[in-house]
């Protein structure tokens, strides 16, 4: 019989079964249950994780969770254990190529996965990466540094204000593009913040990620890593950008404006969105393709302005009917300084937080109130509720996305407390935040099962 050791994180349910047909991780492995019958290997699971599954790497590539009271027998054909190394390959020096500087935020920005065991090994060092995607080298010379290693919705203002400051000093070092390595889920967060922080830039800032990790057949990453690094070494625009799926298809990918983009789905491949605009490039293996002109363009010089004033107690209200007053008041209450509000239709809320709206003014809370809807402007001017919100002291956020307001105002509520230098920050565009109107093409809907619609998916559908 084995010992724990050679059940890696499983107990409860799923460690009895394992013991009792005598399977430890790693093993090949055929399972019947009452629900049918599955092969694969299996994987070690997380201490933190529950005791009632196995997870089993399938044949596919794909993992699945195999809940343990419905195994009926567990068949070992072989084991194949991982060996967490990635056969590493010098990063080759071209001097004619640019040098593009690769910072790690966390996730996992590019992976290589072991056919043999099915297990994924994290690539970051330039080495690892060209050992694992080694079309990079056809774009520039690699330099990788890790600033960070944490999930996404962790990410804050020490690792905003962190990785502002080592983008300010790659530039002044003389680097030609920088690329960050970032979780998917508050990627667009990141992108608005850094927007504000750095600007100015000389160079491409390009933010990357992936869906889809890299044990899955239908990983983003390695494609997603590629058209970021060709980005950033190759392409004339200096902005902050995001760099994913275009289409749900590997036929392209699509340059976001950092303060304009969105994740607006929880797993598709082409999850990011430009929102109210439209994007600024197409980028492929072989080229860029820019769809506006209005961006600001690569320059030779290493003139950089970082600015990493922030304000923690700045906070982000989504309005729904029948909310209370007391969300508002509890809000002052605790010393928030900055409040936005994603409000219903042009930008509203009900009557009863009026008086808490009054009071947040009178306590010198800045109050901001964008829309909900995303697409479309604040019109505060149209109804007699906006006129009244405007005189209790609530500012119109013109079109900015919900959250990029709120990293708007906690940038600017960090360089003052003065109300009227506040508003006079938060309506000055800096990064495309603001717009003066919407393109006709911005806001597109294709709404699946209308029959011409069906008709032009059709002929595009993978």
């Amino acid at each position: 019989m084995n010992n724990n050791g050679d059940f890696k994180g499983y107990k409860g349910e799923a460690l009895a079964a394992l013991k009792n047909f005598n399977a430890p991780v790693w093993s090949d492995v055929e399972i019947k249950t009452e629900k049918g019958g599955y092969k694969g290997i299996i994987l070690p699971r997380s201490e933190t994780a529950d005791q009632f599954h196995i997870v089993l790497k399938l044949r596919s590539g794909y993992n699945i969770g195999v809940a343990a009271k419905y195994i009926k027998e567990i068949k070992t054909t072989g084991s194949k254990e991982a060996h967490y190394k990635i056969p590493e390959k010098e990063f080759p020096y071209d001097p004619v190529k640019p040098r593009v500087k690769l910072f790690g935020t966390g996730g996992t920005i590019a992976s290589r996965l072991d056919y043999r065991t099915g297990a994924v090994i994290p690539a970051f060092s330039p080495g690892e990466l060209y050992g694992s995607v080694p079309e990079l080298a056809d774009y520039c010379n690699l330099e990788t540094e890790k600033l960070y290693g944490v999930f996404s919705e962790n990410m804050g203002p020490e690792q905003w204000i962190g990785t502002a400051l080592a983008i300010g000093r790659e530039i002044e070092k003389g680097v030609q593009g920088i690329v960050i390595g970032h979780g998917t889920d508050v990627m667009h967060h990141t992108a608005a913040m850094l927007s504000f922080m750095v600007q100015n830039t000389p160079v491409p800032i390009v933010m990357v990620g992936s869906q889809r990790s890299s044990d899955r057949p239908s990983s983003d990453a390695a494609l997603n890593l590629i058209h970021a690094v060709k980005t950033a070494a190759e392409s004339d625009i200096a902005e902050v950008m995001v760099c994913m799926f275009g289409p749900t298809s590997d036929e392209y990918g699509l340059l976001h404006r950092g303060t304009r983009v969105r994740k607006m789905h929880s797993s598709y491949r082409s999850t990011f969105r430009t929102i109210g605009d439209i994007p600024i490039a197409q980028v492929s293996r072989e080229k860029i393709t820019p769809l506006r002109e209005d961006y600001k363009k690569r320059r030779l010089d290493k003139n950089v302005i970082v600015n990493t004033s922030f304000e923690e107690k700045v906070s982000i209200v989504y309005y729904y009917p029948n909310m209370k007053p007391d969300i508002i008041d509890s809000l002052v209450d605790n010393g928030y300084k900055g409040i936005v509000i994603a409000g219903t239709g042009l930008g509203h809320v009900n009557k009863p937080v009026y008086p808490a709206l009054k009071r947040a003014h009178e306590k010198g809370v800045a109050v901001y109130m964008t829309v909900q809807t995303l697409w479309g402007y604040v019109q505060m001017y149209v109804y007699d509720t906006g006129r009244d919100m405007m005189e209790l002291g609530v500012v119109p956020g013109e079109n900015m996305l919900p959250e990029v307001a709120y990293m708007k105002l906690c940038w600017a509520l960090g360089q003052t407390n003065d109300l009227e230098k506040v508003k006079e920050i938060m309506l000055t565009p800096i990064a495309g935040e603001i717009t003066e109107r919407e393109p006709s093409n911005g806001y597109l809907i294709f709404q699946g099962g209308i029959p011409e619609v069906e008709e032009f998916i059709s002929k595009y559908r993978k």
